[in-house]
């Protein structure tokens, strides 16, 4: 078993590499930063280590490595906070030996202030900067004022070509998170709603609502997968000369794409809600009949074509011709609302309590799709 999970990473992370070399994605995004960040301490050490020769040279490198970040404005972020860390930190180790002479001593007079520094929210992960600065100083006994100069000269000067190489070498804009995200909306709603068509007209049980309802769980951490892409892009904007450097730089999709899919996941929920509270033996709601579940299946099934549409033509041009498939499901969709709302009178009165509401719901649905603002890759 232990041979066969290996094999799997192996053939993954093979995967992988190849995907960075003969496609752009994500794995060629890693790969980029990675190297970059191997560039950026190479040219650390050239500058600080061959060059000047300096006395702590390792700490441009280590610096530097450290600063090229998932985005420019998190590399100058991560700059300010590990140098005012390590200022901190390396006064605070000369204090507590001058004032104790003796390296245990000014440990346990120096390293509390400078963990309790670290744990501030302001500094995040860099936090441990502080008091591993400490130890390091008071370890090699690296406390002149020649020997402080020197750790923050280098380290500035790491954080300078860090920062640098992160900003001007292919600085890296998370664009293709958000359009990926949208994507995976339309794609997860599309199999949602044909899953349900399909228990529908099957003839769907509790089992069936239980189901349907991890689903629509998993499309709101999807959601807020995609509010966090929205993060991303909008914070690598930010001191970002990419939109002077490079040639096609692209902006992020529309807002409104989030907002449209947040209003379908709710839409979608309430159908959900209502067709699970019609299951199982302790009903809050009367069950349709077969023949009203069917028209619901079909509408579901049309919106879901709809989706699906949307999905696989996403940032491409579409004539009028393939315009009109989505059209065509679209009238699919609305054939059968109207079939579903038709007829209520016949039936029920808990009957039509519960059509009543599952038609409501599949009407706002439609009214959604039929704006249209929103929707990826239709007119937006």
């Amino acid at each position: 078993m232990r041979m066969r999970r290996l094999g799997w990473e192996l053939a993954a992370t093979a995967g992988s590499l190849r995907r960075a070399f003969t496609s752009a994605g994500r794995e060629r995004d890693a790969c980029v930063q990675a190297l970059k960040a191997a560039g950026a301490a190479v040219a650390a050490w050239a500058v600080v280590g061959a060059w000047w020769d300096a006395p702590m040279a390792l700490m441009a490198p280590w610096t530097a490595v450290a600063l090229v970040q998932g985005t420019v404005y998190r590399s100058v972020r991560t700059g300010v906070q590990q140098l005012a860390l390590i200022a901190a930190g390396t006064f605070l180790a000369a204090g507590a030996a001058m004032i104790t002479g003796n390296v245990m001593a000014a440990m346990a007079l120096a390293l509390p202030p400078a963990a309790l520094l670290g744990i501030h929210n302001r500094f995040g992960d860099q936090g441990v900067y502080a008091p591993t600065t400490v130890i390091f100083a008071l370890a090699y006994g690296t406390l002149s004022g020649e020997d402080m100069a020197h750790r923050l000269a280098e380290t500035a000067v790491g954080a300078v070509i860090g920062i640098s190489v992160n900003a001007l070498l292919l600085p890296p804009v998370h664009l293709r998170g958000v359009e990926e995200a949208l994507s995976a909306m339309a794609r997860e709603h599309s199999s949602l709603l044909r899953m349900m068509a399909d228990d529908l007209a099957a003839g769907y049980a509790e089992e069936d609502a239980a189901r349907w309802r991890g689903r629509v769980a998993q499309i709101s951490a999807s959601l807020e997968g995609l509010r966090n892409a929205r993060i991303w892009n909008r914070e690598s904007y930010r001191f970002n000369p990419g939109q002077r450097m490079r040639r096609g730089f692209r902006d992020a999709p529309s807002i409104d794409h989030d907002a449209y899919w947040e209003r379908f996941l709710d839409r979608t929920s309430a159908i959900v809600d209502n067709l699970a509270a019609a299951a199982g033996e302790e009903r809050g709601l009367a069950q349709p009949p077969p023949a009203r579940l069917m028209l619901l299946a079909r509408l579901l099934g049309a919106v879901a074509d709809v989706c699906e549409w949307d999905r696989t033509r996403w940032g491409l041009h579409s004539d009028e011709a393939d315009l009109a498939r989505r059209d065509a499901a679209e009238d699919r969709a609305e054939q059968a609302l109207a079939r579903l709302k038709s007829g209520l009178a016949d039936e029920e009165p808990e009957t039509v309590v519960t059509v009543g509401a599952l038609s409501a719901s599949g009407q706002q649905l439609l009214r959604l799709l039929g704006g249209a603002s929103g929707t990826p890759g239709v007119r937006s």
